[in-house]
């Protein structure tokens, strides 16, 4: 576990240094693309043959979304960021996983503990994998979030009969994550420990 815990932190430490130096990158393209920065500067001419192919997808995107094509440097910025800290938030989410394992193989009377916890984690996973998704142009039927879809849809229909949305905004995931994690989860894992210690 060691050398998993230092590898998260090596990896933490480039996510940051990309993200640092998409930051940089995108000022400056930024700045040349609004003319800020004299279109014929060795800068400008770098962006064009380093940093603008790099953002050809992401400024179709937001070309195809009705936005500015000056403004793809920050978006990319922002993928990068999220994509870091999801990315970051899996590493430690397995690292929990494997810890909670190695704990389990030795001490084998806690493995339907840990796996009923484990069954939680991952409706918990869906449920923010189904609330990022929502945010960008995937379709629910893709098959990288339909499974978020099939784990979480039992428990988030029956919550939308209940609690209304707000303008535009559903908050009935968020709901259905904090019922899952703060409430039942600790419920159910307390009820089965002491099942298993009576």
């Amino acid at each position: 576990m060691v050398a998993y815990t230092l590898l998260v932190f090596v990896i933490r430490r480039i996510v940051f240094a990309l993200a640092a130096t998409m930051a940089l990158l995108a000022v400056v393209d930024w700045a040349v693309r609004t003319r800020r920065i004299s279109p014929f500067s060795g800068i400008a001419r770098f962006c064009r043959r380093v940093v603008d192919p790099m953002l050809v997808p992401v400024e179709r995107t937001v070309v195809r979304a009705g936005g500015r094509p000056a403004s793809a440097p920050w978006w990319m910025l922002v993928a990068v960021v999220v994509g870091g800290l999801i990315f970051i938030y899996l590493l430690e989410f397995l690292g929990g996983l494997l810890a909670q394992l190695s704990y389990g193989l030795s001490q084998p009377a806690t493995l339907p503990v840990i796996l009923i916890s484990w069954a939680f984690k991952l409706v918990e996973l869906a449920l923010l994998v189904r609330v990022i998704s929502s945010w960008l142009p995937i379709s629910p039927y893709s098959r990288w979030i339909r499974w978020s879809f099939v784990l979480t849809d039992w428990f988030i229909q029956p919550l939308r009969r209940v609690i209304p949305t707000i303008g535009m905004i559903d908050i009935t995931p968020l709901v259905a994550y904090l019922l899952l994690a703060y409430i039942l989860e600790p419920a159910v894992l307390r009820g089965v420990q002491s099942a298993m210690g009576a």
